[in-house]
């Protein structure tokens, strides 16, 4: 069955006005929730970005499903640390808690001082660091002296089962290339042909365990509401994927899209009043065999879809995902 679940974007919201949206997610019947894990908001307008790693412990208390994050340690976060916070998160809260780990974003890793590399060179980084993250997660003492540089490391504290480690990826060649060592794969919503076709190429190169998709929406009472919420919020969308890696600022991203119109950001992301048409595009995802749908409504007002979807959209979904 589809698992169909919320996503908390701190980017968009303070930690407290999250948490309470996770707690009211699951009451209305969302099966799990992610997060996303930012230094700085993608827009000056979004004006927020928490810290992931303490509010998903105070979110794993305060519910019972599952939470996981979309994470990029091997710059921000030495791959040693990341793995301890995995761990301890997983020893406390068995079997509901899972990372996705991605090679970052210009925006959040500037941070460091540290030169922010090519794209080859970032995607090396990464499976070094998986490398040294599986290792340490299996309880090894690993020292390394590659582009992660490790001495001596050991996690102490670990949970009688690993959190499953996902990749983070967006084209069919990195949905190949992490096949290898990931544990599921977790992608952003593209058009049906596209999307087929990564998850045939992770699938293909020997890619185990879910295939998530985290969907970008706008909802609200008014068709009207819905779009200008969409401008107003998630313009940043319209920002080419490749680019969108090497800006380092909210101030860039918004000087990039401050000219488009909000018609151009709606062709970026389902945005409709109408619950039965974010329905019909989400039971198409399901029919593809994608195994977790996470709902992103790009607004900073949850409360209004949460009921919304609960009500009039998750029940159905979850039936054609049977």
């Amino acid at each position: 069955m589809t698992i169909v679940g919320f996503h908390a974007s701190h980017e968009q919201l303070p930690p407290s006005r999250l948490l309470d949206a996770v707690k009211h997610a699951e009451q209305a019947g969302f099966d799990a929730a992610m997060c996303s894990d930012h230094l700085e908001p993608w827009s000056v307008r979004q004006g927020n970005s928490g810290y992931a790693w303490s509010w998903l412990a105070a979110a794993l208390e305060a519910t019972r499903f599952s939470l996981g994050v979309v994470t990029a340690p091997g710059q921000r976060y030495h791959p040693a640390i990341a793995a301890q916070k995995i761990a301890t998160l997983a020893e406390m809260y068995p079997h509901r808690f899972w990372a996705a780990i991605g090679s970052g974003e210009a925006i959040n890793e500037h941070v460091t001082g540290d030169p922010w590399p090519e794209k080859a060179e970032r995607d090396a980084r990464l499976a070094e660091t998986v490398d040294v993250m599986r290792r340490l997660l299996a309880g090894e003492q690993v020292s390394a002296d590659g582009r992660i540089r490790v001495d001596r490391a050991r996690i102490w504290s670990l949970p009688e089962s690993p959190a499953p480690l996902f990749a983070a990826a967006v084209s069919v060649e990195t949905a190949r290339e992490v096949a290898a060592w990931a544990d599921g794969v977790i992608t952003v919503d593209q058009p049906r042909e596209e999307l087929q076709e990564f998850i045939g190429g992770y699938r293909d190169a020997g890619g185990r365990g879910p295939v998530a998709v985290q969907v970008h929406l706008s909802w609200a009472p008014t068709d009207d509401e819905a779009l200008a919420i969409a401008h107003d919020q998630w313009r940043q969308s319209l920002v080419p994927a490749h680019l969108s890696w090497e800006l380092d600022s909210p101030e860039a991203f918004d000087e990039r899209t401050a000219d488009v119109s909000a018609e151009q950001v709606a062709r970026t992301l389902q945005v409709s009043s109408d619950p039965s048409r974010h329905l019909d595009h989400l039971t198409g995802l399901a029919e593809l065999g994608v195994d977790r749908i996470y709902l992103h409504h790009v607004g900073t007002e949850q409360a209004g879809f949460i009921d919304a979807f609960g009500e009039h959209v998750l029940p159905a979904l979850k039936e054609a995902g049977r």
